[in-house]
């Protein structure tokens, strides 16, 4: 595996492009050159004639931390705000994707966009749902979004789940409409098509199972949904684009103002949230499921105080798991 290693004397970073080898039990590594102490001057093209052989299976690794510290650093030059429920690390990593993503993605053709943004709906659709306990895995929903190919032994409601959210998430691009009661309702209507007939907000009381935190009483869901509402459109130029999107979620699902489909509805809206600021998606993944629902019920601290508080130590470990699932997702699809 060939790989750029990164070291830093007296805070300076040195790049070298290092070889690894496992022979046996032990793994020997190699330095096949120099790279200098820029990051943006590492020509990978050149790199990879040179290199050829060692090169051709590591190209994308390569390409990926290039371009995400190429940004990064490009990021760190920039003078930002300081930020309460950011470091500036964590201020730097979402500018560099920001960056990247005006400057880069959105300069491509529109045909390769669209195949971006369709392999990310893919992820999106199966990652949210799965979360929820769908069982259909990601060359199975892409049979089903590309050929209509229905997998095996998987039920109607499974189907629809990755067929309506895929839905929803086009409206949303294609339509960019303002969040309001009736669009939140609109979303999970839709999101729920064909698998739950209660439609609107719920109008009795639920219990989560397994879980610590008690939903909105069902007489106070309109009011509180009205309130987060209020609570966003006063804070959507106040509050980072991302840490906005991200309370919100939490806050959305503390109230839980449906019978079903909150989570999938919320994960929805806070892309949304960052569509309309012009960021791009984020994908919480099935993988780290037990993490997202850690740091959710390490926030809902902050509710105590009111469903308004925003204050920065209650939701400081959501928005570090957020932030991890931002940088994911981002550079493994919209690096093109």
């Amino acid at each position: 595996m060939v790989y750029i290693h990164v070291k830093k004397v007296r805070g300076k970073k040195y790049y070298t492009l290092r070889m690894s080898v496992r022979k046996g039990s032990q793994v020997i590594t190699k330095d096949l050159c120099n790279l200098g102490d820029d990051v943006s001057k590492i020509d990978l093209d050149k790199l990879e004639k040179k290199y050829k052989d060692n090169i051709r299976k590591s190209y994308r690794t390569l390409k990926n931390f290039l371009d995400r510290n190429i940004y990064l650093e490009k990021a760190k030059k920039e003078k930002l705000k300081q930020d309460s429920h950011l470091s500036k690390e964590q201020q730097s990593e979402i500018k560099a994707i920001l960056l990247h993503y005006k400057t880069n993605f959105l300069k491509l053709d529109k045909l390769t966009q669209e195949e971006v943004f369709d392999n990310f709906i893919l992820n999106f659709a199966v990652n949210s749902t799965s979360i929820e306990g769908n069982t259909i895995n990601l060359k199975e929903a892409s049979d089903l979004f590309l050929k209509e190919k229905i997998p095996k032994n998987k039920t109607l409601r499974e189907v629809y789940d990755l067929k309506n959210t895929k839905k929803v998430v086009f409206m949303l691009k294609e339509k960019s409409p303002k969040i309001t009661e009736e669009l939140v309702i609109k979303i999970h209507d839709m999101l729920l098509e064909g698998i739950d007939e209660r439609k609107g907000f719920r109008t009795h009381e639920i219990k989560i199972f397994g879980q610590p935190f008690k939903p909105s009483p069902a007489r106070y869901v309109r009011a509180d949904i009205k309130i987060l509402l209020e609570w966003y459109n006063k804070n959507k130029t106040k509050l980072n684009p991302f840490v906005l999107a991200t309370l919100f979620h939490h806050k959305f699902e503390k109230i839980h103002p449906f019978s079903d489909g909150n989570g999938r509805t919320g994960r929805v809206l806070m892309n949304h949230i960052l569509g309309l600021a012009g960021y791009p998606p984020t994908i919480i993944t099935k993988r780290f499921r037990d993490d997202y629902i850690s740091a959710m019920n390490a926030a809902d601290k902050a509710i105590t105080s009111g469903l308004l508080n925003i204050n920065s130590a209650d939701y400081g470990k959501l928005i570090d798991f957020s932030v991890l699932e931002f940088k994911g997702s981002y550079w493994d699809i919209f690096l093109v």
